[in-house]
């Protein structure tokens, strides 16, 4: 089974770029099961909506992640708790709207399941994400509660990312770090079997900064006239990871950087 992996969806030229392309990308890498963070895809670049969630059902995508900025726009919080295929990071303060973690059902019935995390170094607050991350391995099991476990990660600094892949390895599929909107080229198979990437990019406009207007972001770091952040809307390049998963182990057999666009390149 193929699944793949797409980074932080950021702005409308993220959206359009996903809206346009997954349906003949999925057909093309055979692709069986996909997920995307939607954290950053409303048209200010904070957020989401119900209306974008729908349209990434509508062109192929099976579950949606987030993170920090999973309430950035309100509407948000009463759509999550009654779409299971959309998720926000589990080590958020509780009570929260939504959940962290789901099973999802493959076309082919494979047990599929997604477990949305969020780093505590230099992230909002929210509950220890190694804390966590022991509970509910002490409660969920690979091959017993789910055929795969995909992690994402969404967290600021690689050291942390790199202790949770470890963490998991044996015990996930693919972990997958999301935040920081910039590919990270060390995807490979850890030594338990777990496939994993520091950060798997961001689905925006790569003119840009991380995905943000390069003149109004070069503009507050010169501390010139600026104004609030806002996505930059150039032709976007999706980022992201596709990992071959065995059925019979629920660990990776493979694991690659995925991108698809005019401004990166794969090599």
């Amino acid at each position: 089974m193929r699944v793949l992996f797409l980074g932080d969806v950021v702005g409308v030229s993220g959206c359009s770029k996903l809206v346009s392309n997954l349906m003949s990308e999925k057909k093309l890498k055979e692709i069986d099961f996909v997920i995307a963070n939607g954290e950053n895809a409303a048209a200010q670049g904070v957020g989401l909506t119900k209306e974008i969630c729908e349209d990434f059902f509508a062109c192929g995508v099976d579950v949606i992640t987030t993170g920090n900025h999973v309430w950035d726009q309100k509407d948000i919080m009463k759509y999550i708790d009654t779409e299971e295929r959309l998720l926000r990071p589990k080590n958020l303060f509780e009570p929260a709207p939504g959940k962290g973690f789901h099973v999802y059902h493959s076309k082919d019935n494979v047990k599929v399941g997604v477990l949305n995390l969020m780093g505590n170094v230099f992230m909002k607050k929210c509950e220890d994400v190694f804390e966590i991350s022991q509970k509910f391995l002490e409660k969920n099991k690979l091959k017993h509660d789910y055929d795969l476990l995909i992690i994402d990660f969404h967290g600021e600094i690689t050291s942390e990312k790199n202790a949770i892949g470890h963490f998991f390895d044996g015990h996930a599929t693919l972990v997958v770090g999301t935040h920081t909107h910039i590919p990270t080229n060390d995807a490979r198979i850890l030594k338990g079997g777990t496939a994993y990437q520091t950060d798997a990019g961001m689905c925006g406009d790569y003119d840009s900064v991380i995905g943000m207007n390069k003149e109004n972001s070069l503009n507050r770091f010169l501390k010139k006239n600026s104004v609030k952040h806002f996505p930059a809307t150039g032709d976007a390049t999706l980022s992201g990871v596709i990992v071959d998963c065995d059925i019979n182990t629920g660990l990776a057999n493979n694991v690659q950087s995925y991108i698809f666009g005019n401004q990166l390149k794969n090599f």
